[in-house]
C-alpha cells in the first residue's frame, strides 16, 4: 500500500527542483561561456558538472522574489554596460595622464536591503566597473567595503557610495521582491558607517 505522504513528498521535491533551476541553467550556460562554445557537447558536459556541483557541494536553496521586471531589467543591462565603457575610459586616462597621481579609497557602502542574493549582485557589478572592486563584504552589518580609484575629495567618497547604492536600487528594481522596493522608496538613504 502507498504511503500517503508520497504525493507530497513528490510535490516538495518538485516545487524545490522548480525553484532551483534557473541556478542549474545558469551554471550551464557559465560552462558554455568557460568553454566559448555553444554545442550539443559542451551543453551536456555542462550539464553533468552542474549536477556534480549542485549534488557535491550542498547549498541552501536561495528564495527567489519570484518577480523579475523585464524593463528594469534591460534598463539595468543598458546602464551596467555604459557604466563599464565609462569606467574603462576614466581608468585609462588616469593612467595615462602625466599630471597628477590617481587618488584611492576604501570607502564602506551600507546596503539598504537584507537580502544575500541582493547584496551578491550589488558587489559583483560594482566590481565589474572598471575603477572599482569589493575587498570585503560584511554580512553581518550588510555593508560592502571597496577599493576605489579616481577619487580626491569627500564628495568624491560620497559620489562612490551614493553610486553603489543606486545599483543596489536598479537590481531590486529589477529582480527584488516588493517589500524590498516598498522598504527602498521609504528608506532612500540611511546613515553612514563610522
Amino acid at each position: 500500500m502507498p504511503d500517503a505522504a508520497t504525493p507530497v513528498r513528490g510535490k516538495a521535491l518538485l516545487a524545490q527542483v522548480w525553484r532551483q533551476l534557473p541556478f542549474f541553467l545558469w551554471l550551464i550556460a557559465l560552462w558554455m561561456l568557460l568553454w566559448g562554445q555553444i554545442t550539443v557537447v559542451s551543453f551536456t558536459t555542462g550539464l553533468i558538472a552542474a549536477l556534480f556541483v549542485t549534488r557535491v557541494f550542498r547549498l541552501p536553496p536561495v528564495e527567489l522574489s519570484g518577480r523579475v521586471n523585464i524593463w528594469y531589467g534591460l534598463v539595468f543591462v543598458a546602464t551596467f554596460l555604459a557604466a563599464v565603457v565609462r569606467g574603462a575610459l576614466s581608468v585609462s586616462w588616469l593612467v595615462i595622464d602625466p599630471r597628477r597621481h590617481p587618488g584611492t579609497a576604501i570607502i564602506a557602502v551600507p546596503m539598504r536591503t537584507d537580502d544575500d542574493l541582493i547584496m551578491t549582485h550589488t558587489g559583483v557589478t560594482a566590481s565589474l566597473i572598471p575603477g572599482s572592486l569589493v575587498v570585503e563584504a560584511d554580512r553581518d552589518r550588510r555593508i560592502l567595503y571597496l577599493h576605489v580609484i579616481g577619487v580626491r575629495t569627500k564628495a568624491d567618497v560620497e559620489a562612490q557610495r551614493a553610486g553603489v547604492q543606486r545599483w543596489e536600487e536598479r537590481i531590486v528594481r529589477a529582480v527584488g521582491s516588493r517589500a524590498q522596493f516598498e522598504k527602498l522608496r521609504a528608506n532612500p538613504t540611511e546613515a553612514k558607517p563610522a
